[in-house]
């Protein structure tokens, strides 16, 4: 039994076949500037890869030429036992705390969310559309807020005018919560404990943190938006919200140039020129003092919600670093880890430098707290979601 996890963006599709019981990937692929004059796909199998280019109009040329992949190349759909098509939707709002399967009003809900997700949403809806009329199979939707629908209030609610914030459903979210539940899953695994208080780091472009008590999130550092929280590849991060009111009346930038300003050209980018956790170190190590103080920055956020989600849980078991950075970047553990030593903190600089796809513990046995790297797999995990449901 297979699943065909789809991650539809504004202008691609990305795509995996994935067997949820081994959590084998049979093939994957993506197909890049839809919509263009000069569009590529590429498709995985085995070890080879195909690619493609040609002009293709939208997303149904799209998924029509990964069909036609599928059967010049293998698998072939019509043999690989697709039981579901599984989708990743960012935005769910208040009203979805599993996957569920995609029916009109569905997605509808989807679409009356638009303004919740505008830069991701839209673009899910034109994937679930297509694929509902290509394929027999039932469709499913798996949210990254998922996860965080467990949030107490108190950790949910902004302070902001009760009927304002109810009118236009303005709350804390989340993001990622596919990533955040897989790994922290993971780690109650690794650990042989479901009782544990842990931190996930989920550092990538996009970076999110999240407290998980017995495995459900009582915290996380994402809001309404992605844009809160950590300092990320081209995000702001957390930010004094007056700082939009200043830019306003004292630069005249407008609304949108503000959310470009905060969500394209902030961050890492921002701070540093590059967006490129590989970068910035490049240049740091080459003397650049922006690099290197973008650096201290990124780590004193971290630092920050390290701290904040200790009291917050009362008392903390592991830290388990994940996605590209995490999982990848030996010193960036290094340094958070240091800066955590009078807590009883110690990590095992040899494990810490071993560079592995397996879910491993890197701190010393008596270290006061675990600390972990486990890859995440989102499509692995959109993918099992899908076999629950149907």
């Amino acid at each position: 039994m297979t699943v065909l996890v789809i991650n539809s963006g504004s202008s691609s599709i990305k795509y995996q076949l994935i067997e949820p019981d081994s959590g084998t990937t049979l093939a994957k692929g993506l197909v890049e500037r839809i919509g263009e004059s000069t569009s590529h796909l590429e498709h995985e199998v085995e070890g080879q890869t195909f690619e493609l280019d040609q002009p293709i109009e939208d997303h149904a040329v799209g998924l029509s030429l990964v069909i036609d992949m599928f059967n010049t190349h293998g698998p072939a759909l019509a043999d690989a036992g697709i039981r579901a098509i599984g989708h990743r939707v960012v935005q769910g709002g208040k009203y979805f705390d599993k996957a569920v399967l995609i029916t009109d009003e569905v997605e509808q809900i989807i679409e009356n969310l638009i303004p919740l997700g505008p830069l991701h949403n839209p673009a899910h809806l034109k994937g679930i559309k297509v694929a509902r009329e290509m394929f027999d199979v039932p469709n499913i939707a798996v949210f990254d807020t998922a996860f965080f629908q467990s949030l107490p209030n108190e950790s949910a609610t902004y302070a902001l005018n009760r009927d304002v914030a109810e009118k236009y459903q303005i709350r804390r979210y989340g993001a990622h919560g596919t990533s955040h539940q897989f790994v922290s899953g993971a780690v109650t695994e690794l650990l042989g404990r479901d009782d544990l208080k842990q931190m996930v780091l989920h550092l990538g472009n996009g970076a999110s943190a999240s407290a998980v008590v017995a495995g459900k999130a009582v915290d996380t550092s994402m809001g309404l938006t992605p844009l809160e929280g950590l300092v990320m590849g081209t995000r702001t991060g957390d930010i004094d919200p007056a700082a939009v009111f200043h830019l306003s009346r004292e630069a005249g930038m407008s609304t949108d140039e503000i959310d470009t300003l905060f969500n394209k050209q902030s961050g890492l980018k921002g701070l540093a020129g590059d967006n490129d956790m590989r970068q910035v170190r490049a240049l740091a190590a080459a003397g650049d003092p922006h690099a290197t103080e973008a650096l201290e920055v990124y780590v004193h956020r971290l630092l920050h919600y390290i701290g904040a989600y200790t009291a917050v849980m009362g008392g903390l078991d592991a830290i388990t670093f994940t996605a590209g950075a995490g999982e990848n970047d030996a010193d960036l553990r290094a340094e958070v880890c240091a800066r955590l030593t009078p807590f009883g903190v110690k990590l095992d600089l040899e494990k810490n430098a071993v560079r592995s796809k397996e879910a491993r513990v890197i701190s010393t046995q008596d270290s006061a707290v675990t600390i972990c790297v486990v890859p995440t797999n989102e499509e692995l995990a959109i993918a099992r979601q899908c076999m629950e449901i149907i």
